[in-house]
């Protein structure tokens, strides 16, 4: 076995073990177990890849894996816990069937075992292992502890068998198409998501997510398994037969559609691209009983000139006519905590540091009382999130926010509407994340080192951007897919924002490469037709351009816009019913001279337009689909209002606007 390239791996041709032990804490003594779950990604990865799968097809798995046991594991000789959810008993392996994945075993002398009653005798023990033929599957066998050497490979091989089955395995793994390596497909990205979620790099949200959409894949994948065996021994004319296969059809079609949800959770930047929907469990508080609002107010300490500002500036303003009523608190998350629907909270200077999570159901006002730099928030711990905001009317204004060592972005809006003004945010992962139905007004802030896209706007939400920097992020602006028959069109508007020195994009949109509707359509293309603004009505400063993207049906002709008198662009005899049907209409303003600066705004309002558009003949064909023909005025005339205006674009990586496509 000298020659062996498996050899190499483990401790077999060195003096000793060179593997940890693991004490059981038991009532009953068991001897001690080799510490084999700590292992490293690497560890596992070469282990995989290298000695026991290598290229092997998913139908090759189990040959590979038994060809790999036969070179490393003892065939007897060694002493394992054989471990179950309702006992521990210790065996002697005395065999091990290398095909089966399975070893041959006998109880140990003298007999240990511990379980959760009494019922496990030794006689009722003998008897299980009796009807299972003395083989036990490998996965359940934990390998004794021995200070030679002489079994780490063993038990090494033991842990790779148990960590495959139980974290990289799936049933259906089996019948997937023999035409892809199974490593690079399947084991990968497995193996590094579970990593990824041991080392705290993936959201709760999308761990809780990935783990359900496991439980109702396997559960349907059985429900299918049995469904195919009663079809395969039942009479094929019958009626029983045909229900049978309808209900079979609908429950592969399910099987299907939660298997490639899990592989975009499963794939690095895809679950991050396509977020998951996270539930808000987050309860509003409402009105005090009284209908009382109060003002909170927080320092570290409270020096009696501080106090008089707070008095002169903000708790006793000249409009204010009547009593307000005053909470003192030396902790900013301890003060959100205790608010109410309608209260405030002034943040006064210092440098506070909080670990938990600012949880925003009500419509409440932080405000630092002072600038920025001055108030600064850092979040200590990992955990998931920072600022999570449910609020009907949330606004947070003056604080800088820093975020260290985290997995979601720095605030996320949920539901509601949040305000954003005059803040820094200092980001970990993603910066700002805009959910479906939610909406953010952001101005006059500045967001910085987001290793994911400074903000993401979701579908169905809307995101108004003005007067902000959004600068040093993996990507500036992240807008998701939208063309899903079941999201809505987003509401986008960015005013006067300074995108820069971003990795990435400035902006990016992620979208279908050929969306299903569209690729059908014969002759089908988009068209711009601009409304230049005459100098009388805006000032020679401001250029101002309508620009309306419709769609041009296969028989409208090549006509192209040209210029006509009073600066309206025609299309030759372009029918205004036809006009009548474009789906969004784009705003872009220039206020610099700037070639460049307009050319990076008129872009993105050009692919958002037309990526509209295409959304909007989806709709029209799934309605014809249906027997719709004339839909509902309400549903067809979605518009994405999207406003550009004066941003720039400065040293982004890939440039201003990118798309990425999947």
């Amino acid at each position: 076995q000298e020659n062996d390239p498996c050899s190499d791996y483990g401790s077999h041709d060195k003096p000793g073990t060179a593997l940890g032990r693991t004490v059981l804490n038991r009532n009953v003594l068991f001897p001690d177990t080799f510490h084999t779950d700590h292992l490293l990604f690497y560890e596992r990865f070469k282990a995989y890849q290298d000695y026991i799968l290598a290229d092997c097809k998913a139908s090759e798995v189990k040959d590979f894996t038994a060809e790999y046991l036969e070179k490393v594991v003892e065939p007897s000789g060694w002493q394992a816990v054989w471990r179950t959810n309702v006992f521990e008993v210790l065996v002697e392996v005395v065999d091990v069937e290398y095909s089966a994945l399975k070893a041959v075993v006998r109880l140990s002398e003298p007999f240990l075992c511990e379980s959760q009653d009494s019922t496990f005798t030794f006689e009722c023990m003998q008897e299980l292992l009796e009807l299972k033929e003395r083989q036990i599957p490998l996965q359940e066998l934990w390998v004794v502890y021995d200070e030679s050497g002489e079994f780490d490979q063993t038990a090494l091989a033991v842990e790779h068998v148990r960590f495959f089955y139980q974290y990289i395995w799936r049933t259906w793994d089996e019948e997937e198409e023999d035409d892809f390596d199974y490593f690079v497909r399947c084991v990968e990205p497995r193996l590094r998501l579970h990593y990824d979620i041991l080392e705290h790099r993936v959201p709760s949200g999308i761990v809780a997510d990935y783990h359900n959409l496991l439980s109702q894949c396997e559960e349907l994948y059985r429900k299918f398994l049995n469904v195919r065996s009663s079809i395969s021994s039942s009479d094929l004319d019958s009626e029983v037969e045909n229900v049978s296969m309808v209900e079979g059809l609908k429950l592969y079609e399910e099987v299907e559609h939660l298997k490639q949800k899990l592989k975009l959770i499963e794939n690095p930047l895809l679950r991050y691209v396509f977020g998951y929907q996270k539930y808000s469990g987050l309860q509003a508080k409402g009105l005090r009983p009284m209908g009382t609002k109060i003002t909170h107010i927080v320092s570290s300490t409270m020096m009696a000139s501080l106090l008089q500002s707070l008095m002169r500036d903000k708790l006793c303003p000249q409009s204010c006519g009547e009593e307000l009523e005053i909470q003192f608190h030396n902790d900013p998350l301890t003060a959100v905590n205790a608010c109410y629907e309608g209260d405030k909270v002034i943040i006064c200077p210092g440098h506070y540091v909080v670990d938990g999570v600012f949880c925003i159901a009500d419509s409440v006002e932080l405000e630092g009382y002072g600038l920025p730099d001055d108030i600064v928030i850092e979040k200590q711990g990992k955990g998931d999130n920072f600022i999570d905001c449910t609020g009907a009317n949330v606004r947070i204004s003056s604080l800088k926010l820093i975020q260290h060592d985290a997995v979601e972005g720095i605030l996320n809006v949920h539901q509601g509407k949040t305000t954003l003004e005059n803040c820094v945010l200092q980001c970990e992962t993603t910066g700002i994340t805009v959910r479906t139905s939610a909406e953010l007004l952001m101005q006059k802030s500045d967001l910085y080192g987001a290793k994911g896209a400074g903000v993401e706007i979701y579908p169905g939400s809307r995101c108004t951007l003005l007067d902000n920097g959004i600068h040093h992020c993996k990507e500036g602006v992240l807008i998701k897919n939208f063309l899903d028959e079941h999201n809505d069109i987003p509401k986008i508007t960015m005013v006067n924002n300074m995108i820069h020195n971003n990795e990435g994009y400035g902006v990016v949109l992620v979208r279908p490469a050929i969306p299903s509707g569209v690729k059908d359509a014969p002759g089908l293309r988009t068209g711009i037709f601009f409304l230049k603004g005459s100098e009388n009505i805006k000032t020679k400063s401001f250029k101002s351009f309508v620009c309306f993207v419709c769609l041009l049906l296969p028989n409208s002709g090549d006509t192209h816009p040209t210029q006509s008198g009073g600066g309206t662009a025609c299309v030759g005899d372009f029918r205004q019913e036809q006009l009548s049907g474009c789906v969004t209409k784009l705003e872009l303003y220039e206020q610099a001279e700037s070639s460049e600066e307009m050319e990076g705004n008129y872009e993105i309002a050009n692919e958002l337009g037309t990526t509209s558009a295409k959304k909007n003949q989806m709709q029209k064909k799934r309605l014809s689909e249906l027997g719709i023909t004339e839909a509902d005025e309400n549903i067809m005339s979605q518009e994405m209002f999207v406003s550009i205006v004066g941003n720039q674009f400065k040293w982004n990586g890939k440039g201003s606007f990118g798309t990425f496509l999947f």
